[in-house]
């Protein structure tokens, strides 16, 4: 597992461009033809269908087999990019038609199949709609928004790598997502011209991190490592986990949220070789713990990952106690630990996203004591200017007096800690 990975193998595979994710672009490679074939395991344990998804399928996909919408080249291949398909899902408003039509919008449009049937059709303020769906509010710049506002690229010694913490890097391997969540905290560099893909523009950022021996946990996000082919995945994991200091590997996704067909039998057993081996999920809502989402958890639980999630707190969305608690006691039930509700980032036009900070205090208030700690998350503000996470927490600690500490509990109740006589 630690032997020197083999540069040269990778580049004379055989490539065929129809296994590109299909935003790749001339500047990303494509991905190895031996990623196509289908192990006789990956059929025996196949994905469930909520009954939700079918009706969907039966709508809006007549004549498409269970075993094609399973599979997700086809979510990929079919995902919705244009306002034509969209106006085939969904009731759109003016404020969505413009947004899209504008060429100024900060992200391109693309959805997946399976994600768009959890979305409502005539509400526009369903929360995954919300997530997803282009409005004129992001077209409107507010004071204290920037396409980069923790300064990534400041603290960016290479391209596709950021060094902010002392003994952690932050590894860019792709700028393509399955879906683009409009609140993205990098929105400056995903779908643009660069997908950052290939073997070939990851060699700086692994002879960083090969001669950095102060790096003993690599975070993989991009865009989403995840939509990357299994041999590309393969090829990244195998070469950080040579490096003898890198101790921890994680991988921050959304994947097994709006595409969790990607869960396959074979990426499991590539990802079961590298541990330890840590997965970040970014959940937005309840409505995204349907059956697949499940399953995907579940199988990635049973090859020995820990599970996190990552929430990002957004206005009108998530911002209320009863649905982040709906969500994190639901995240248990699937085995996701719940690590971080995100006070958003604020870049170009999210100011319709952003709650007051106050509020992100609140729910932690109305979670803490009134659930199981394992569904307590630290709320934290990834501070601008590049200051990292900074946790914020209720006023439980109130003071001292009289060698005694002032406590408040969940309840608002007051209690007295004896310190220790020095």
């Amino acid at each position: 597992m630690n032997a020197e990975p083999d540069f040269e193998s990778f580049e004379q595979a055989e490539f065929t461009d129809d296994d590109e994710p299909p935003s790749g672009g001339k500047h990303s490679s494509p991905v190895i033809a031996t990623d196509l074939i289908k192990l006789k395991n990956d059929t025996t344990r196949t994905f469930p269908v909520s009954e939700n998804t079918k009706d969907f399928i039966q709508k809006f996909y007549p004549g498409t087999s269970l075993e094609e919408w399973n599979n997700w080249r086809w979510q990929l291949k079919n995902s919705i990019t244009t306002i034509s398909q969209l106006k085939k899902f969904i009731n759109l408003n003016p404020d969505e038609v413009e947004a899209i039509d504008n060429p100024h919008h900060s992200l391109p449009l693309r959805i997946t199949p399976y994600y768009a049937s959890l979305m409502g059709k005539s509400d526009a303020s369903d929360p995954i709609r919300r997530c997803m769906v282009p409005t004129i509010n992001e077209l409107f710049l507010s004071p204290g928004e920037s396409s980069d506002p923790l300064e990534e690229g400041h603290y960016s010694p290479i391209p596709n790598l950021v060094h902010r913490y002392p003994d952690r890097v932050l590894f860019l391997t792709t700028g393509f997502c399955s879906a683009y969540c409009r609140y993205c905290t990098r929105s400056h560099m995903v779908a643009k011209d660069k997908c950052h893909v290939g073997v070939e523009a990851w060699q700086p950022a692994l002879n960083y991190i090969k001669t950095h021996p102060e790096v003993r946990d690599v975070l993989v996000s991009g865009g989403d490592p995840l939509t990357m082919s299994d041999a590309h995945i393969e090829y990244l994991l195998q070469n950080l986990r040579a490096i003898k200091h890198v101790e921890i590997i994680r991988i921050g996704t959304k994947v097994p949220v709006v595409l969790p067909q990607r869960i396959t039998q074979n990426l499991l057993r590539i990802l079961k070789q590298y541990h330890p081996l840590y997965i970040s999920i970014h959940f937005t809502h309840p409505a995204e713990l349907s059956p697949e989402t499940a399953e995907a958890c579940a199988r990635l639980a049973d090859i020995g990952i820990p599970l996190g999630s990552q929430t990002v707190l957004l206005k009108g969305i998530n911002d209320d106690v009863n649905t982040m608690k709906q969500l994190m006691q639901g995240l248990l039930k699937i085995r996701v630990r719940p690590y971080y509700i995100y006070q958003c980032d604020p870049i170009p036009g999210s100011n319709h996203f952003r709650t007051k900070v106050s509020k992100g205090i609140e729910i932690i208030k109305g979670l803490r004591g009134f659930t199981t700690g394992y569904a307590v998350p630290t709320f934290v503000i990834d501070a601008p200017g590049g200051g990292g996470k900074i946790p914020l927490l209720p006023e439980y600690y109130q003071g001292e007096v009289d060698g005694k500490v002032i406590l408040k509990n969940y309840e608002d109740k007051t209690f007295y800690y004896p310190n220790p006589i020095d």
